[in-house]
Order: C-alpha cells, then sequence, then structure tokens
C-alpha cells in the first residue's frame, strides 16, 4: 500500500510536528499524545456549523442552542452556603444575554470571543442561560468555513494552536493508509480511513464530520473485536481440555431429585454449558442471571458433570459469607439427592480416592460427593462433623483426590492449594476478582485447562459483554421461576414524614411472621462522612424497636460470629438484621420481606439492585425503601431509575449511561484504555457490525496472514493491553 499507516505514524514523536516544541511535547504527552498517530485521533469533542448557531436577538427559548459572542463584562461573587458565582454579559451585535456559572473555576477574559451553548430563558426581564458549556474562539474565523472544530485545549497549546499542529501533521502524513479490506468498506458504507481523518479535524459539512466520526469509531472497535477473535481462535487451538460426559448418574441423580421443575432458560443454559463441556476444548463461558435466576443449581450441575467424569471441581466467591452459603446450600442439594456421605463416613479420615476416577459398576449405589469448604478460616467436609476437619486434612483430601467439589474464597489459589485433577473452576461474582485471580485458579490444572464457567448477578449491558467478554460464550438466565414476585420499591428522605410509615410497615411484617433488613454503608461513624453506620443504626433501632430482635452483622466481625448470626437469622430468632453491604450477595432467606437501604444516595446502581435481590425471594409481596437525601444530579437518577424498574440489564444499561464509559475497562482490572471516540451504548449497532466483520476475517486468516498491515496496527495500537485480553 502507497502512504504511511497509523502504525508507522505511531512511531514518530509528536515533537517532529511543526509548532510543538520540548515543553508542549511533554504535555501533550501527559494527555497521552505521544506520536502523530495519537494526534491525529486527538478529535474535536464538537463542531459549531454556522448554519445552526442563532442570533441573540432571534434565540428560541428553553431548547438547546448554540450562540457566539463577545465577553462585555465579568463578575465573581460569593453566595449563600460558601458558594460561588460567575455571571457574564455576551453581546453579538443583535442582543446580549447574561450568562450564570456555579464554578469558581471558570475563566473568562472580556473581549474574548466564545461559544456557548445551553438553554436561553428569560430572568428578570433579560436573556440568561444558566451554566452553559463554553468553548474559546480566539483566533476562529466564523466565515470561512460553515463548520467549525471545537478541539480541547492541551497544556499551553490553545485551541487554535492545536489544530495549527494537527494541519501540519496532517499534510506530512497524508495520503494515511487503510488496513480495512475494502469489501468490509463497502458492506457498511464506510468512507476510507484518510478521508475519515482528515474530514474528523477539518470537514466542509456536519454530514461529512458524521461520516469521519462512524468510520474511526468502527476502527476502535474493530481493533478490539480482532483481538477478541484472535483470543477466542487460540483457545481454541492451542488449549488442550478435557471431554466431560453429559449424561451420569450424579447429573441424573440431582436433577430427579429437585423439588421443583427447572425454568426454559435454565434447561436452555445447561444444554449450552454440558454440550461446551462435552467437547475436548476448554470451555470458557459468561453465564449471566438476575438475583434468584438459578444461576447456582446449574453452576452444581456443570461441576457434577465434571465430578461423573472423574475429576474435580471448584467454585471460587469472593467473600467468605457468600462462599459459606454456597457451601451449605450445595451441601442441602446434594443431601436431597441422595448425594451426601454419612456423617462420620470411616473411610474420610484415611483419605479416601476419588469415587469417580472409574465407572460405579451396574447395580452398585450412586457415589456420594465429597464436598469441602476452604476459606482463610474456615474448613469443612461434609463426611465430617461441623468444625471436625482440619486444614491439612482437608488439603490432603483435595491433592489426593478424595474431596470431588471444593468451595472457598481467594483461599483455593494459594501456593499450598494442591488438586488432584480439577476438570471444572466455577468463579462467582467475577468483578470482584482480578484477572489473574481467575486464572490462578485455572491454572491449578497443569496439564490441561479445566473448564471455566464465570458467573454474575450483575446485569452486563449486551454491548460492554461485547467489549469486556468478547471472548467468551455468553448464557443469560433471563427467566425468573414461577411464584417471585417483584419488589416494591419506595424513595423515602429520611427527614420527612414517611419515614413513620416505614417503620409501621416493619412492625406489621415482622408481625405477620416476616423478617427485615437494614443496610448501611459503614460499619463505625466516620468523622468525614455524614453516613449512618451498622453499629450506631443498630443502636438507634434498638430504642425504635425495643420489643423486636435485633442483629448486627458486618465484615469486620469474627467469621463463626458472622455465620452464627446469619444461622439465627435464618433460623428466624432474629426479626430485624442490621448489616453493611456484606449481605449483598448469596444471601438467601425467603422469609424477608423488606429491605431498608440508608443513604441509599451513597450506592451505585448495580448494588443497589443486588441488595434489593436480598428480598422477594419467597412467596412474601416485598418491600423496598431506599432512604436517602441525594445530594447529586447521578444520584438521584440512581434512585428514580430503582423506583422506575426490577429489570436488572434495564438498570445495568442505566448505569452505563449514568456513569459513561470511562469506567467500562477499569471494570475488567485490566490496562485497556478507554474508548476515545466510541461510546458502546450510542455506537452499539456499529458494535455488533465490528465483531461480525472481525470474527469472520479472522476465520477465514487466523494468523492473520494475509492481513499484516491491520495485525500490526492492533500490536501497535493496543500494545500490552492485547496480552490482558489474552489472560480475561
Amino acid at each position: 500500500m502507497s502512504g504511511r499507516s497509523l502504525s508507522y505514524l505511531a512511531s514518530i514523536s509528536v515533537d517532529e510536528v511543526k509548532g510543538i516544541g520540548p515543553a508542549s511535547a511533554k504535555k501533550l504527552a501527559d494527555a497521552g499524545i505521544r506520536s502523530v498517530a495519537d494526534l491525529l485521533l486527538y478529535v474535536p469533542r464538537r463542531y459549531l456549523d454556522r448554519s445552526r448557531l442563532f442570533d441573540l436577538a432571534a434565540v428560541p427559548l428553553d431548547e438547546e442552542v448554540t450562540v457566539v459572542g463577545t465577553v462585555q463584562s465579568v463578575r465573581k461573587r460569593r453566595i449563600s452556603r460558601g458558594r460561588t458565582m460567575i455571571d457574564a454579559v455576551i453581546g453579538d451585535g443583535t442582543s446580549s444575554m447574561t450568562a450564570v456559572w456555579f464554578n469558581p473555576y471558570m475563566r473568562l477574559a472580556e473581549g474574548s470571543t466564545v461559544a456557548l451553548s445551553g438553554k436561553v430563558e428569560r430572568f428578570r426581564g433579560r436573556l440568561q442561560m444558566k451554566s452553559p458549556a463554553v468553548d474559546s474562539l480566539a483566533g476562529e474565523s466564523l466565515t470561512t468555513g460553515r463548520v467549525v472544530p471545537i478541539h480541547g485545549a492541551v497544556g499551553p497549546l490553545t485551541a487554535l494552536k492545536l489544530r495549527e499542529s494537527l494541519a501540519n501533521a496532517l499534510a506530512r502524513s497524508r495520503p494515511i493508509t487503510d488496513p480495512v479490506p475494502d469489501e468490509i468498506l463497502a458492506r457498511l458504507d464506510l468512507v476510507d480511513r484518510d478521508t475519515a481523518i482528515g474530514n474528523i479535524h477539518f470537514p466542509e459539512t456536519s454530514a461529512a464530520a458524521d461520516a469521519a466520526r462512524r468510520r474511526l469509531v468502527f476502527d476502535e472497535l474493530f481493533r478490539l473485536e480482532v483481538a477478541l477473535a484472535k483470543q477466542k481462535q487460540l483457545q481454541v487451538e492451542a488449549a488442550v481440555g478435557v471431554s466431560h460426559r453429559r449424561a451420569g448418574p450424579l447429573v441424573e441423580a440431582f436433577t430427579g431429585s429437585l423439588p421443583y421443575t427447572l425454568t426454559g432458560a435454565q434447561d436452555r443454559v445447561i444444554d449450552e454449558i454440558l454440550s461446551d463441556m462435552s467437547e475436548a476444548h476448554p470451555t470458557h463461558r459468561l453465564l449471566q442471571g438476575e438475583v434468584g435466576s438459578g444461576k447456582t443449581v446449574v453452576s452444581v450441575i456443570a461441576m457434577l458433570a465434571a465430578c461423573q467424569s472423574g475429576y474435580q471441581a471448584a467454585l471460587m466467591a469472593p467473600t467468605e459469607v457468600l462462599a459459606e452459603q454456597h457451601y451449605l446450600a450445595i451441601r442441602d442439594l446434594l443431601a436431597t439427592a441422595g448425594l451426601q456421605p454419612q456423617i462420620d463416613d470411616p473411610d474420610a479420615p484415611d483419605g479416601t480416592e476419588s469415587l469417580f476416577a472409574a465407572e460405579v459398576p451396574e447395580g452398585k449405589d450412586r457415589p456420594m460427593v465429597r464436598l469441602g469448604l476452604l476459606t482463610a478460616n474456615s474448613a469443612e467436609i461434609n463426611s465430617l462433623p461441623v468444625g471436625a476437619a482440619s486444614r491439612t486434612h482437608l488439603l490432603d483430601g483435595i491433592a489426593g483426590g478424595s474431596i470431588d467439589l471444593i468451595v472457598g474464597t481467594h483461599a483455593l489459589i494459594q501456593e499450598d492449594v494442591e488438586f488432584d485433577r480439577l476438570g471444572a473452576a466455577v468463579v462467582d461474582e467475577q468483578h470482584r476478582f482480578g484477572v489473574y485471580q481467575r486464572v490462578s485458579l485455572r491454572d491449578k490444572a497443569d496439564e490441561y485447562d479445566p473448564d471455566l464457567l464465570i458467573m454474575t448477578a450483575t446485569p452486563i449491558p449486551r454491548t460492554l459483554a461485547m467489549t469486556l467478554y468478547g471472548d467468551l460464550d455468553v448464557s443469560l438466565l433471563d427467566e425468573m421461576p414461577p411464584g417471585r414476585r417483584p419488589v416494591v420499591t419506595q424513595h423515602v428522605h429520611p427527614e420527612s414524614e414517611a419515614m413513620a410509615g416505614v417503620y409501621e410497615t416493619v412492625r406489621r411484617e415482622v408481625g405477620a411472621g416476616r423478617q427485615v433488613f437494614v443496610v448501611c454503608p459503614l460499619v463505625e461513624e466516620s468523622d468525614k462522612l455524614a453516613v449512618a453506620s451498622a453499629t450506631s443504626e443498630h443502636a438507634r433501632l434498638k430504642t425504635v424497636f425495643p420489643d423486636l430482635r435485633l442483629g448486627l452483622l458486618h465484615g469486620q466481625m469474627r467469621p463463626a460470629d458472622k455465620e452464627g448470626v446469619m444461622t439465627r437469622f435464618r433460623d428466624r430468632e432474629i426479626d430485624v438484621l442490621v448489616a453493611t453491604t456484606v449481605i449483598e450477595v448469596g444471601i438467601d432467606v425467603p422469609n424477608a420481606s423488606v429491605m431498608v437501604i440508608e443513604d441509599a444516595g451513597r450506592f451505585g446502581l448495580s448494588q443497589l439492585h443486588q441488595l434489593r435481590g436480598r428480598v422477594g425471594r419467597g412467596e412474601h409481596a416485598s418491600t423496598c425503601f431506599l432512604i436517602a437525601a441525594p445530594t447529586t444530579a447521578d444520584a438521584e437518577q440512581r434512585i428514580a431509575a430503582m423506583v422506575a424498574t426490577n429489570d436488572g440489564f434495564r438498570l445495568a444499561e442505566e448505569d452505563l449511561r449514568i456513569r459513561g464509559q470511562g469506567t467500562v475497562f477499569g471494570a475488567r482490572q485490566a490496562g485497556l484504555k478507554d474508548l476515545k471516540l466510541a461510546d458502546i451504548l450510542v455506537d452499539a449497532e456499529l458494535l455488533v457490525s465490528a465483531r461480525r466483520e472481525a470474527f469472520a476475517l479472522v476465520l477465514k486468516d487466523p494468523e492473520l496472514t494475509d492481513h499484516q498491515a491491520l495485525a500490526e496496527e492492533v500490536a501497535v495500537l493496543l500494545g500490552e493491553d492485547v496480552a490482558w485480553l489474552f489472560v480475561s
């Protein structure tokens, strides 16, 4: 190809560009602009189109508009509650208006030309715009071109100076080569890259700018999806997996003993997972499901498939409380299925060999499943009385193969934990683990890769799953078991009269035999944060409900004490449990019908949804009270979304919209840079197209032999982040 590629331009320092000296280059580097390629991909935040600008004399009211004018005066003054207000008079020759900001850091110079964007209203007979977005247009000509790009200033480089440098860089870089095949561009009606990079900075029309952005958004997403497709291809071809039996005595006994009918979604997902596990290549699957959708049962069936095939299975949870809950739940399910060993099994202390190492002869009793629990503070084996197992005994059983299914926390990936034949690994609430923590569990098998099932009860928007977990197959439990009632959610101001209604509901539900959660964000009072704490709220509520039985649970308690409190709550010896977010996941108390969340505005949306999921798990109508006096617009939006819907996936989309995608790649606890142009909600259609084209291309050309320029660009522009994708 003739011309210069982005990969080549990424090797040229930005200080080679005319107008950028060493001092400016250092400031640009601080902003992530180190090469000519970085500079060319530093795109305008927005554009001013002369055809869409309004004269102040004719500006419409209460609509989003952009006006351009000269700053005639600026005034800064203190107002109530220590806030600072800045007001400026802006004129454009046809009229004038006042712009107001509540921002002490706003900088405006009299005589400067600015573009203001926002809603114009009348206040005391004058035009006014509150907190408008402002762009300096010093030195700009708004008459020579219809569309003016607005780049953000960087350090000492003003927006105007930056555009001059961009013009110089473009002149010396063009033509810019295009590594994306022509047939893909034609299929998706995309402009070529040289046109796109030119028009993103200096478009003649708004349509040209839109087409340029669409192409560069596609490029960002396409590079990412090519890397993910390569990872998927490596998993299939390079990894050595194990083939598990779909049918067998354990899965059949377990599914046949369930006291309820599996949902259609559970049947579908189980079929997907077992089909994967029956293949010789390693399974890498993400299981998404709402709180209460039945993920635990699905994961147990997957682990039993490994056990009946002669392998061990492990489930890793992020907290001791959740690991203990899983252990108890699985132990009870095994007992119901007739797979629980007799307590005081005489063979257990001697470390019997795995009962699944060989086929069970026909006519013999089905094998029992030896289940273990390993955390930093607990070691249990289901064939021994509670507390009788030592850590050494449990570790010997795991290493020797006599423990078939092991549940634990991060303790499972410590060096002293050795598995005999780990064939399946399940990671619950995966977002709480780092990439290498998940991989460390998988690496406990030496000669092959065990099947990996990653579970989350935090719904992930489809577009986010395609970027963060694009190398995983995705199974979705999108159906709730029959009988589950939606939880009614109410927002209550802490100083309102409605608080009396909250307390009345608590008394009524406890009087009817139900139980209540009260969740607080901190354990102890904080001098810095004016929030409720679990300990002080527990003491206060004792005076509010002197006749009720209250309990306290938080993460700083000793494990035995935590388990004691949860046991008493499950056994209905506690009416109201005051807790921190330690009960966010894994706690299943069907008798609980009320959730009270103190200082709800301080919780994230997904966390609020998880907490709400602790009630409504039984046959009783349930209520969630969000006690909050939101102090930010984001907090108000989170509370409103919780009241509006119980749909976790709708909430996930809303959460992503509120927080923005700047946090997207931080969620994978790896170093992948934020997307510069693409918005995975706005650009969902392009993301789907980029994924389809990338996976099809890698399927035809797995080594990218015929697409060397593309391979080089992915490696150069994603850099070390590609390595993180390869271990996700």
